[in-house]
């Protein structure tokens, strides 16, 4: 691995974030709501330069603060990517329950919700390279913070949300480890 991606620039790090949600997430349709909000403009990437949870902490602190009073016309949800903090998976993993107490500390409870993707994801009783685990993998670890109003406009539109987490799964064994790496995503984890 080269220097330059342990140490990505702010723009590297957006423009493979971009990348990763419009061929994977929205280009395989593992988000059926995503494509709408993208489309429109309405997702806010932040790259934060923290390097210990603390100051990842104090990000989210800013995050939640700045979605919760944005117009969701104009900002819909964010995507909070960390480059170098919590590279290692169960560290990020434990930190999510940090999370969603910052969420509730907020006064953010049944407001906002944080899903989760990190290069490294892996579902319990998964082996390391099931590529199941690609739905949750990003090129980062990022926190998605997303509205729940969105989440509940968004399932009431779509029929079958609650089939999508087993519809992405069988799609994802089908096209396997060698249909995903032909995606051409700069980064991603697995053995391709």
């Amino acid at each position: 691995m080269s220097t330059s991606s342990h140490n990505p620039s702010d723009e590297a790090v957006l423009t493979e974030t971009r990348e990763w949600l419009e061929k994977a997430v929205i280009g395989l349709n593992l988000c059926p709501f995503a494509k709408a909000v993208h489309v429109k403009n309405q997702v806010r990437y932040v790259v934060s330069r923290a390097t210990h949870i603390d100051a990842l902490l104090e990000t989210l602190d800013e995050e939640l603060d700045f979605l919760a009073a944005a117009d969701p016309e104009s900002v819909d949800t964010t995507l909070l990517v960390h480059p170098h903090v919590l590279q290692d998976f169960l560290d990020y993993n434990d930190f999510l329950e940090l999370a969603d107490r910052t969420v509730e500390e907020h006064g953010l409870g049944g407001v906002i919700q944080i899903a989760s993707f990190h290069p490294d994801y892996q579902f319990a009783d998964t082996d390391f390279d099931d590529v199941c685990n690609f739905s949750n993998r990003s090129p980062y670890p990022t926190l998605h913070l997303l509205r729940e109003a969105s989440i509940d406009r968004a399932v009431a539109a779509f029929p079958d949300a609650a089939d999508i987490f087993e519809k992405n799964i069988d799609m994802l064994q089908k096209m396997g480890l060698e249909g995903w790496a032909k995606l051409g995503l700069k980064r991603h984890s697995g053995k391709l």
